[in-house]
């Protein structure tokens, strides 16, 4: 067998398998990068460790390790989405304090990793600068609460760094939540109770506006209801209950002469009933209105106006789901021998893409500093000017949010042939690519179930034809890959792009409203949401039976509202045609072999911490 030229090789190896049993998941791979440590599917990624293998290092990549296995092995996703609250405070409470469990879960059944995610802890606390921070208003809350909850789960001291925030905030946390981190230690096995436990800590602490509904309520009325559907469907059996109280009072005729209701009485309930029998209105008295349903919601939250005919024929499909695994395979083959001659050119821009990405998450610099780094590029000044200070700089981490980004494929006809290829090959590209920088990936397609109107058409003409009916096909919206799901479960699915019959007609308003909805109920920080298509929308049942720009005016309606959210940031990549009237944030690209260029150029924008350069690439229109 032969050596290896690294010395750390042989530490790696064993990193790697015993993560892999203290996760309980032999399939588990494990990789070691400069990317930041986490673990995606069935991926998980560590600190580098070089060649010199320093201790902090070896510390730092073991208490990774640790704490990532720990996580992997101890939480249920199911069971943490389901009772996360959606406001962006109380959810970061929320994961801290998760992860805090896990982590005192592993220190009581492994006591050995225990020392591994204190020296993890410091690292991460030192690095954030938590030893300088002097009051509680500089410190992060969530950090601190996860902080608590492991000392007081595990008993452990922390971590000089760690400490300090944990103290600036512990009198308040104790005297706001005093009593129920009194019964920390009952819920820590189970993380449904944990999970109510820490709910309960966030509205302690003054968050309970972000927690949302409470998903065990909203469980017990759908219980409730069942039961009273229940109980309607057993009304017969009231006739047989009726009999036998008539026999009892045959039986007692006193008592039943007591329970007798007054005949005058009964005469007016009876009167009622007939009434209600009949639908007649009855008096209500003076100052009540009689109360009418609810107006339905509107189709579009854009547009109140705007109108659908009938989304009964409507679906929102996986991309698995329109075609068996051996044509998916099929079909991912063609579309690699298709873009062969491309993929140089592709993986070139997605590694320039890369780098930019990991430059701005790791790398920063503070200038004109009194010490650290001797600024070479302000020598020639002191050199001018013997008497000017030598001039320092400091590196520095950069804030880089937490992001997901969803790529929404006009799937037309209009797009078939090298359009679509390209478009597919590209959306897989950049989901690598960005996967590797931590950044989440969802692609989306939208199209129409059939040419001219499908289902929705045949009801419309089979009722007599109503004028203006409003959006007149059958959507087809297609999850070619879903943010949490990783690249490679999603790999064959693009091949779907070139199945035969696929690309029909397009309706961007309403899949653009679609794929904003699903963005809004994402957890992180920043959500971007690029669009990919070749003009307008264009369906030609509904445009046929309805005013020209009826699409059209929707798409703008859509477009406006999500610019107002400001939830998502939106840009566009138009195909041949122009979008820029349509999207503020937009480029039209004349050639399909652009577009690999274009939406590396777009993303890599996106994520410029100037402003100027990001208008520049962006293509952003001035007011006025």
């Amino acid at each position: 067998m032969a050596q290896t030229d690294n010395p750390a090789d042989p530490f790696k190896k064993a990193l790697a398998e015993a993560t892999k049993v203290m996760a309980n998941d032999p399939e588990l791979t494990v990789s070691y990068t400069v990317d930041p440590s986490g673990v995606s599917g069935d991926a998980m990624r560590l600190p580098q460790v070089s060649r010199r293998m320093t201790r902090e290092e070896v510390l730092l990549a073991r208490g990774t390790a640790d704490a990532l296995a720990l996580k992997h092995k101890y939480h249920d996703l199911a069971t943490h989405s389901r009772y996360a609250p959606p406001g962006d405070m109380a959810r970061d409470l929320y994961e801290a304090m998760e992860t805090a469990r896990c982590e005192a879960m592993g220190a009581r059944d492994m006591p050995g990793t225990a020392g591994n995610i204190d020296a993890k802890i410091s690292a991460d606390a030192l690095k954030r600068g938590y030893d300088q921070v002097t009051e509680a208003a500089q410190a992060p809350l969530p950090a601190a609460a996860g902080y608590l909850i492991r000392h007081l789960a595990t008993g452990r001291a922390l971590p000089p760094a760690a400490a300090n925030i944990m103290d600036l905030w512990r009198g308040y946390i104790e005297d706001q939540a005093g009593a129920e981190l009194d019964r920390l230690q009952d819920t820590l096995s189970d993380q449904g109770k944990f999970a109510k436990f820490a709910r309960r800590i966030i509205q302690d602490l003054g968050y309970g506006d972000q927690l949302g509904e409470d998903p065990d309520d909203l469980e017990d009325e759908s219980e409730e209801q069942a039961e009273d559907s229940e109980d309607d469907d057993q009304d017969p059996d009231s006739t047989g209950q009726d009999e036998d109280q008539d026999d009892q009072a045959d039986a007692n005729p006193e008592q039943s002469q007591d329970d007798q209701q007054d005949p005058s009485q009964a005469q007016v309930t009876m009167d009622d009933m007939s009434d209600m029998d009949q639908g007649e209105e009855t008096e209500l008295p003076e100052g009540e209105a009689p109360l009418e349903p609810p107006p339905p919601a509107p189709v579009s939250e854009a547009d109140p106006d705007y109108t659908v005919f009938t989304s009964a024929f409507d679906e929102e499909i996986a991309a698995e789901d329109l075609a068996d695994p051996a044509e998916l395979e099929r079909l991912r083959a063609y579309l690699d021998q298709q873009l062969e001659p491309l993929k140089g050119a592709v993986s070139r821009l997605a590694n320039k893409l890369q780098r930019r990405l990991q430059a701005q998450q790791n790398r920063s610099w503070e200038f004109d500093r009194e010490e650290g780094i001797l600024d070479a590029g302000r020598l020639a000044r002191v050199v001018a000017n013997p008497t000017t200070p030598l001039s320092f700089k400091v590196e520095k981490d950069t804030e880089f949010r937490d992001t997901v980004v969803t790529l929404l494929l006009d799937n037309s006809g209009s797009m078939r042939g090298r359009p679509i290829s390209i478009a597919a090959i590209c959306a897989d590209v950049l989901a690598r690519t960005l996967e590797r920088c931590s950044v989440k990936v969802e692609i989306l397609g939208f199209t129409t179930r059939a040419w001219k109107g499908g289902l929705s058409r045949e009801q419309w003409l089979n009722e007599g034809r109503a004028q203006q009916p409003g959006r007149l096909n059958d959507l087809r919206h297609i999850v070619y890959k879903r943010a949490d799901a990783p690249w490679r479960r999603a790999r064959a699915n693009l091949g779907l792009m070139m199945k035969e019959g696929l690309l029909k007609e397009n309706i961007d308003g309403e899949a653009l409203e679609w794929a904003h909805r699903r963005m809004q109920g994402r957890h992180e920080a920043r959500k971007i949401l690029m669009v990919i298509s070749d003009g307008a929308p264009v369906d030609d049942s509904t445009l046929s039976v309805n005013p020209a720009n009826f699409l059209e005016k929707h798409l703008r309606d859509v477009i406006a509202m999500v610019e107002r959210k400001r939830i998502v940031e939106l840009l566009a990549i138009g195909i041949g045609h122009d979008v820029t009237r349509y999207y503020d944030r937009a480029v039209t690209i004349t050639d399909v072999e652009q577009l690999a260029g274009a939406m590396t150029e777009q993303l890599a924008a996106l994520f410029d911490t100037d402003p100027r350069a990001r208008a520049r690439v962006m293509g952003i229109r001035r007011a006025g």
